[in-house]
């Protein structure tokens, strides 16, 4: 279906002209002035008079339109110019590999360093090495701990930093200019219409 569509209504705002005029045509019953429907004019029948109309009814809410699509810009714009996230570089992904390795690795020798220093000083308590074994053991439990620290604090400000940014929410103005623009277009252009429509239709009993 052929649709005249007005100069000034963008492509993508077409569907919601769309939609208003068939909620005003589903919800015809309660206003008066659209009684007519479905007797003197099918919804049908309005719905293409009105979609062959679109750039006289679009008119009456001219201004809002405008200014609707002013603010929509603006506001895009807005978003367009914010920054974009930074990415880690190659040196963050070497740092959160050292903080992983080294807890494994001190925890590991201070494991293998306090096992073997206890056997030893178990059997030989006169041997000094058993009692070195057993402090370098405890130098690399003290490692292990501040490692597991450190990976802790990385890790938690990766997860910061990698978090997904809030949506920013829709500007006030920018919703407040779309429903005056939808309420100018039905109350000033699509309604009228359809009662006009109505009134200029001879009803069934004339016809004959």
């Amino acid at each position: 279906m052929h649709m005249n569509v007005a100069p000034h209504l963008l492509t993508e705002d077409r569907a919601e002209y769309e939609r208003l005029l068939d909620d005003a045509l589903s919800t015809a019953h309660a206003r008066p002035e659209l009684a007519g429907v479905g007797t003197r004019l099918t919804v049908a029948q309005l719905r293409s008079m009105t979609m062959n109309a679109t750039a006289l009814v679009t008119t009456a809410a001219a201004s809002e339109y405008d200014h609707f699509v002013k603010v929509r810009e603006q506001n895009r714009a807005a978003l367009g110019a914010r920054p974009p996230r930074a990415e880690p570089g190659a040196g963050a992904g070497v740092v959160a590999i050292v903080n992983v390795m080294v807890p494994v690795l001190a925890g590991t020798a201070a494991a293998i360093f306090l096992l073997v220093g206890g056997v030893l000083h178990a059997l030989a308590p006169s041997v000094v090495f058993g009692g070195t074994l057993l402090t370098a053991g405890l130098v690399f439990a003290a490692l292990a701990a501040a490692g597991l620290l450190s990976a802790g604090v990385g890790l938690l400000v990766t997860a910061l930093r990698n978090a997904p940014a809030e949506a920013p929410p829709l500007d006030d103005e920018l919703t407040r200019a779309r429903e005056a623009w939808r309420h100018a277009l039905l109350e000033r252009g699509i309604v009228p219409f359809l009662r006009d429509a109505l009134a200029a239709a001879a009803p069934p009993d004339a016809l004959g």
